[in-house]
């Protein structure tokens, strides 16, 4: 994921991060991590390798059908999860407006889009303008995550995102 890369680069001084290639539904995603992470503890302990301190899974909801599946063996797991309701273009959004109202995911991409001059391929003047503003768009997550939990939804109802967790922890090691 080109966001993610992004911010990899940025801090790479900070934090290790390897994306892995590996694409799939959430609760593949999910399950591969798991995988990963039981391969690598047993390594690390005999010397071969090292495990990674966190394994994280980046998936938007979309019409995926098993997110509560996947969430709960995250859960179980260990395994950090950063997710995007409807889509990653929401958390793109957020960095420029609020987006308080529920949304498909065709009209995230739309206002992404329109507000980036580009689309999932992120440009090098959108990834500046994400990063200028990515302060904006936390605060406007955590506030959509607030007015959900007042208003009896889940945390990560439409439109929410979590994404700013993972980036967070990439900035913060």
């Amino acid at each position: 994921m080109i966001y993610l890369t992004h911010w990899n680069r940025l801090y790479r001084n900070v934090t290790l991060v390897h994306v892995s290639p590996f694409h799939g539904d959430p609760l593949s995603l999910v399950r591969e991590a798991c995988d990963q992470k039981k391969r690598d503890l047993p390594e690390a302990k005999r010397g071969r390798g090292d495990a990674y301190d966190q394994y994280w899974c980046a998936f938007d909801v979309n019409s995926h059908q098993r997110i509560p599946e996947a969430l709960d063996m995250a859960a179980a797991n260990g395994v950090e999860i950063a997710l995007t309701n409807p889509c990653i273009e929401l958390w793109f959004v957020l960095h420029l407006e609020e987006q308080t109202a529920e949304l498909d995911r065709f009209a995230a991409q739309k206002r992404a889009k329109e507000l980036l001059g580009c689309g999932k391929r992120l440009t090098a003047p959108a990834l500046a303008v994400l990063e200028a503003n990515h302060d904006a768009a936390v605060n406007r997550a955590k506030a959509n995550t607030i007015r959900h939990l007042g208003n009896g939804l889940e945390e990560l109802a439409n439109p929410a995102s979590s994404m700013w967790r993972l980036v967070e922890t990439i900035r913060n090691g």
